[in-house]
């Protein structure tokens, strides 16, 4: 428990600095895959605590190394990209970025997801382990990954030698806000958390034509429609209803104008399950609508609809190291009363590409993630309660207040490594 004191003192003279760099953080937001100033900022910090740093790994991605004598390697992970939404929350710090995407068209960015108040963690992670070297021993390996919004940041810094430029992990830690838990409460899930996901592109294809006489063309929007309708069917009744899964459409494109039948069609989907078996079932059934739609509209063979997994943005299914967890909440509980950490009980079907640490280069290594609630408009610890005032992730107007959040979070963070890696 001194040390517990000890560092929630610590925790509390750097809360001020955080918090300035949480705004810096939020008012300057990059999209994924374009984190390069975001990264050097966070480079500059984390070299301010003694940490050497590589740069540039799998994109934008940062590897931080904190060596101090034998014992385990413990990874602390950061996300660090933000979305292309117009912030309207209202704070004297908000985003008014506007970026170009891969397509060179202008969008506006905002850290919707909490992504500027992990980075803060982080740091803040960074400066409370570095002075209370004489307290642990072994290896902290900072790692700030670029694009979890793709879900494929993980995967560049993996296909870099992420897995191959230290060795094998004793464990592997993260968190996360969430906008359904009190402000500075902390909640902690055991086992399966998030779900895994895969994303694809089906082209329906047609024989474009006038408008005004559709029986001499073959209408790609309708096959369109009817596809989406259809695909709804797979989870509500070819899956049992006590297996979590969703398929969403989320962006439709086709056709100019109204008078116009176009030659086809481009859907995007996302797919979200629980184990290898309902991926499968759902890629299948997916397949297999797309094609029989078709041919019932009288589509010929040579452009039937084209189903394209991008296998670069799969991840599977976020699953919590039980232990690791439990290590997690016993460290919370020494800083905080009962009254402010909870165990979440239900999983989200959101997904992580932070599940793609599990399996370090063959070798299945502890990871967790807990949360951090980011909630200043109840009283009580309510995950995934409806009951919030608090705007969602993703919501133009998502703005935490900082201060408990990254006292929280940099908090329990910070005394998780320090228990991992304590001297015996």
């Amino acid at each position: 428990m001194l040390i517990a004191s000890k560092l929630k003192i610590e925790v509390s003279s750097e809360l001020d600095s955080l918090v300035s760099l949480y705004k810096i953080l939020h008012a300057a937001p990059e999209l994924s895959g374009q984190e390069k100033n975001t990264s050097e900022l966070l480079v500059g910090e984390l070299e301010l605590c003694g940490i050497r740093v590589e740069r540039n790994v799998g994109g934008y991605g940062i590897i931080g190394y904190l060596e101090n004598g034998e014992g385990p390697t413990i990874v602390v992970r950061t996300d660090m990209d933000a979305l292309p939404i117009t912030e309207d929350s209202g704070v004297d710090y908000a985003s008014h970025v506007s970026t170009k995407d891969v397509s060179g068209k202008i969008i506006p960015a905002m850290h919707a997801c909490g992504h500027d108040i992990h980075m803060s963690s982080f740091i803040g992670t960074a400066r409370v382990v570095s002075k209370f070297k004489e307290d642990w021993t072994g290896r902290i390996v900072f790692v700030g990954q670029p694009a979890e919004e793709t879900l494929s940041g993980a995967k560049s810094m993996i296909n870099d030698g992420l897995f191959e430029r230290f060795g094998v992990p004793d464990a592997c830690l993260a968190m996360h806000v969430f906008p359904r838990i009190t402000a500075g409460h902390i909640a902690v899930k055991y086992g399966l958390i998030w779900a895994g996901a895969f994303e694809l592109k089906i082209t329906v294809y047609g024989v474009g034509g006038h408008g005004a006489s559709p029986h001499l063309s073959k209408d790609p929007i309708a096959l369109a429609a009817r596809i989406v309708t259809s695909l709804q069917t797979i989870v509500s009744r070819e899956l049992s209803p006590l297996t979590p899964a969703v398929v969403t459409v989320g962006a439709i494109n086709g056709g100019s104008r109204a008078n116009i039948i176009p030659d086809e069609v481009v859907m995007k989907v996302t797919a979200r399950f629980i184990d290898e078996e309902t991926r499968n079932h759902i890629l299948d059934s997916i397949k297999r609508i797309c094609r029989y739609e078709a041919q019932s509209m009288g589509i010929p063979e040579h452009i039937l609809p084209v189903v394209e997994v991008n296998a670069e943005n799969e991840v599977p299914p976020l699953v919590n190291d039980s232990a690791l967890s439990n290590t997690i909440k016993e460290s919370a509980l020494e800083l905080y009363d009962q009254e402010y950490v909870e165990d979440a009980t239900e999983m989200l079907m959101v997904s992580e590409d932070f599940a793609l640490f599990k399996n370090w280069a063959g070798e299945e290594v502890p990871c967790s993630m807990f949360f951090v609630g980011a909630d200043d408009s109840c009283d009580k610890v309510v995950f995934n309660s409806k009951e919030s005032l608090q705007p969602s992730l993703h919501n133009c107007k998502f703005a935490p207040p900082p201060a408990p959040v990254i006292s929280a979070a940099v908090s329990v963070m910070s005394a998780t490594v320090l228990k991992l890696l304590a001297k015996k």
